[in-house]
C-alpha cells in the first residue's frame, strides 16, 4: 500500500474485520469486563521502523505504541492526539499545530525517557526521507521542499516545509492546498521520533524483533515479539490519555491459515476475544448451532483485495510452463487489454467470496472497483456513480455495469468470450500460441486462499475454455510465497503471472490514496501489483500507463473544487477499470461472520490511516459475555443515528 498499506492477503486476507467501530455499551459491569484482549496476526514485520515501512505487518506491531498528531474516534472523526489544537492559513498552505504538553516518551519497560516536542516530528520526517521510506509518496509532493531534498537538489533539510517553531509549536508548509491534509497525519510517516534515541540505536533502531529498539508515547508498550508465534503489548500506565485505555494487555497469536477452526476454538476457550468464522469449514454447522444467537456480519471495509497482473515477468522458478514459447505467449497475452478484460469478466467474484464467507454471505464482501465506490461523494453522486458515467466512453462492454459494493457487477461469461475473441485474433496474428498458461502462487498452508484461487481457476477456465486459458496454481510455502510477492526484493523476483497477494488499505480521506499508488513512478507498489519497478520499462508504454499517470496528475492539480476533483479521479479509476491491470475481488476487511466479546462499536473507526480498529486498541472495551446478534444490531442502529448527529471536529481542515 507505496509499499505502504499493502496487505499480505495471500494466505489469510479478510481476517481483520471492521467490527470495532463507532459506539455501543456493554451489559457487563466494569468489574466483570475482561482486561486482556487476544486475537491473531498474520505476518511478521520486517522492521519496527514505522517511519519507513508502510506494510500492515509493521503497523500491527507499532500503531499502539506510537501516537502522531491525530487519531480517530468511534464516530470516524479525526481527534487530536499529540496535537492539542491547530490552525490553517487562509491560503490553505500552512498548518500550525500546538503540541500537547506533558506527552512523554517511554522505553519498552515503561521508564520515562523524554518529553515529546515539535522537533520530534521534524526528526521523524527527516528520518523517513533519509532512509527512503516506502510511504514517501504521502509527503514528497505535499510538503514544500521535500521533493528537492529527496532528489538531492537541496541537501539542507531545514529548507523543507516542516518546522519546530518552538518546543510546542509545529508547522507544515504545503506546495498546494490539500483539504484532506490532516487525515494524512494519522499515518506512520508523520509520527514523531526522538533524535537522541535514534542516534543511540543507530542501525538497530526499529529492529524487527526487539521492543527495546523503539520509544513509545502511545497507549500500549510493545513487550514481546516472537517470529511466527506472538506479539504482546501492555498498557502504558503513564499514557497521557490512559482513561481511554480499557484493557491491560493484548496478545496476538500468529496464524498461518492452515487451521481455520482454531480461531473459533481459541475464542471458545477464552484465549481470543474475537473470532472470524469460516462458513466453509468442516465444523461450521456445530459452531452455528452453538452460537446461533451470537453470529453477526460486520460492515464492509474500505480496503480492497484482488489479483495483480504481471506485465513483465522475469522469474520462472514456480511455473508450469515448459517452453520459452509458452513464456512469450503469456507475456504477450497479458500485455493485451482485451485478454485482460476477458479475465476480468470471466472472474466470478461471488463464488470467490463464497470460499471464505459461505454461500449466504458471499455477495456481502464483493468489490468491483479499486476505490471503495462510496469512499467519497460529489453532491448526490457517489464515487462509483461518477465512474459509471466516465467508463462508458471506453466501449459498449461497460454499459449497464454496476460498480456498487456487495454484488458482482463485472462477472459476465458472454462479455468474457467476446473480449477473448478480439484478443485471440490479434495475438495469433502476432504468433501467440494458445492455450495461455497463467501461474498463480498460493500459500500451501492456507486452505481458504487455495479454495479461492481454485474458484478463480474454475470460473475463468469454464468461461474461456481450457483450450484458450489454463490457470496453473503453484502451491508453495508461506515464506516462498512472501519472497516472490509481498516481500520480493525487486520486480525481477516477482515470480508470477497473476498474484492474489495484493491488497490495499487507504491512508487518508481522498481518492488519491488509492489511485496514486499505481502511477508508473511508484516503483515499490507497481512491483507488487504489476511486476515492474522501472517506469521506463517498455511494457509501461505498451499498456498505456502514462495515460493513467496524466489522469491522476490532472486530478491532483484540482484543489479548489472537491466535486471536480472527485470527477477527475473517477476518470482515472475508469481508465484503470477498463485496463483490467488489477482485478478487484473483495473488500479486504469486514463483511465477515464473527463472534465477539468486544463491546460493539467501542473502538476507533476510520476508513483510512494507521489507527483503524483492527490494529489500534486504545478505546476498545470488552464484555464478559459473547455479544448477541440482537445487541450488535441495536448498537449499529444507535451508532448510525448518533453519527448523523455528530458535529465533525475538523471543520478547520
Amino acid at each position: 500500500m507505496k509499499k505502504s498499506r499493502i496487505l499480505a492477503v495471500a494466505g489469510v486476507a479478510l481476517l481483520a474485520t471492521g467490527v470495532l467501530a463507532a459506539c455501543g455499551s456493554s451489559k457487563s459491569s466494569n468489574a466483570e469486563a475482561p482486561k486482556a484482549y487476544g486475537y491473531i496476526y498474520t505476518a511478521d514485520p520486517e522492521t519496527l521502523d514505522y517511519l519507513i515501512s508502510g506494510k500492515q505487518s509493521t503497523k500491527v506491531a507499532t500503531s499502539n505504541g506510537i501516537d502522531g498528531l491525530f487519531t480517530n474516534d468511534k464516530y470516524g472523526n479525526l481527534t487530536p492526539a499529540v496535537a492539542e489544537d491547530w490552525s490553517v492559513s487562509q491560503d490553505g498552505l500552512t498548518y500550525t499545530y500546538k503540541i500537547r504538553k506533558g506527552v512523554k516518551w517511554f522505553t519498552s519497560d515503561g521508564e520515562e525517557y523524554a518529553e515529546v516536542t515539535a522537533n520530534d516530528f521534524v526528526t521523524g520526517l527527516k528520518h523517513a526521507a533519509d532512509n527512503k521510506s516506502a510511504a514517501l509518496y504521502l509527503a514528497q509532493n505535499s510538503v514544500k521542499g521535500l521533493a528537492d531534498y529527496l532528489s538531492g537538489n537541496n541537501t539542507d533539510f531545514s529548507a523543507v516545509g516542516v518546522k519546530a517553531i518552538d518546543d510546542y509549536t509545529l508547522q507544515y508548509t504545503l506546495n498546494q492546498p490539500e483539504p484532506y491534509w490532516n487525515s494524512k497525519l494519522s499515518y506512520g510517516i508523520f509520527w514523531p521520533l526522538n533524535a537522541e534515541f535514534e542516534k543511540s540505536k543507530g542501525k538497530d533502531f526499529g529492529k524487527a524483533t526487539d521492543p527495546t529498539s523503539l520509544l513509545y508515547n502511545g497507549p500500549f508498550l510493545l513487550k514481546g515479539l516472537t517470529a511466527k508465534s506472538s506479539i504482546e503489548f501492555a498498557k502504558n500506565e503513564q499514557y497521557w490519555d490512559k482513561d481511554n485505555v480499557h484493557i491491560d494487555t493484548v496478545t496476538l497469536a500468529y496464524y498461518d491459515g492452515s487451521d481455520q477452526e482454531s480461531i473459533e476454538r481459541n475464542f471458545t476457550n477464552g484465549a481470543y476475544s474475537y473470532a472470524r468464522l469460516f462458513p466453509t469449514s468442516s465444523n461450521y454447522s456445530k459452531v452455528a448451532e452453538t452460537y446461533k444467537d451470537n453470529i453477526y456480519y460486520t460492515p464492509q471495509g474500505s480496503g480492497v483485495a484482488g489479483l495483480g497482473v504481471n506485465i513483465d515477468r522475469q522469474s520462472y522458478k514456480y511455473t508450469s510452463k515448459t517452453t520459452d514459447e509458452e513464456k512469450t505467449s503469456t507475456k504477450k497475452a497479458l500485455l493485451n487489454k482485451d485478454f485482460r478484460q476477458a479475465l476480468n469478466f470471466a472472474f466470478d467474484r461471488t463464488s470467490y467470496s463464497a470460499q471464505i464467507n459461505g454461500k449466504d454471505g458471499a455477495a456481502l464482501a464483493v468489490r468491483n472497483l479499486f476505490v471503495k465506490p462510496d469512499f467519497v461523494s460529489a453532491g448526490e453522486k457517489t464515487f462509483g456513480d461518477l465512474v459509471t458515467e466516465k467508463i462508458v466512453s471506453y466501449g459498449d462492454e461497460w454499459k449497464d455495469v454496476n460498480f456498487a459494493d456487495a454484488q458482482d457487477g463485472l462477472y459476465n461469461a458472454d462479455k468474457a468470450k467476446a473480449e477473448l475473441a478480439k484478443a485471440k485474433k490479434t495475438l495469433e496474428a502476432d504468433g501467440v500460441k494458445f492455450p495461455i498458461h497463467l501461474d498463480i502462487p498460493v500459500d500451501q498452508a492456507s486452505k481458504n486462499y487455495i479454495a479461492r484461487i481454485q474458484s478463480f481457476k474454475q470460473s475463468v477456465e469454464t468461461a474461456l475454455g481450457t483450450d484458450n486459458v489454463v490457470i496453473d496454481i503453484q502451491q508453495i510455502t508461506t515464506d516462498e510465497l512472501q519472497n516472490v510477492t509481498y516481500y520480493a526484493a525487486s520486480a525481477a523476483a516477482e515470480d508470477w503471472d497473476l498474484s492474489g497477494a495484493v491488497g490495499w488499505n487507504p491512508d487518508y480521506e481522498d481518492p488519491s490514496t488509492y489511485l496514486d499508488i499505481l502511477k508508473s513512478t511508484n516503483s515499490e507498489t507497481t512491483k507488487t501489483y504489476m511486476g515492474y519497478d522501472n517506469p521506463s520499462n517498455p511494457a509501461v508504454a505498451q499498456v498505456g500507463l502514462k495515460d493513467y499517470d496524466k489522469l491522476v496528475d490532472d486530478a491532483a492539480s484540482e484543489t479548489s473544487d472537491l466535486n471536480k476533483r472527485y470527477e477527475k479521479y473517477a476518470a482515472a479509476q475508469a481508465w484503470l477499470t477498463d485496463s483490467s491491470l488489477f482485478l478487484p475481488a473483495m473488500s479486504s476487511t469486514g463483511a465477515a461472520p464473527v463472534i465477539s466479546r468486544v463491546v460493539p462499536f467501542s473502538a476507533s473507526y476510520t476508513q483510512s490511516g494507521d489507527k483503524a480498529s483492527d490494529v489500534y486498541f486504545k478505546y476498545l472495551q470488552l464484555q464478559a459475555n459473547t455479544v448477541t446478534t440482537k445487541e450488535y444490531k441495536e448498537a449499529r442502529e444507535n451508532g448510525s443515528k448518533k453519527k448523523l448527529n455528530q458535529t465533525k471536529k475538523l471543520k478547520k481542515s
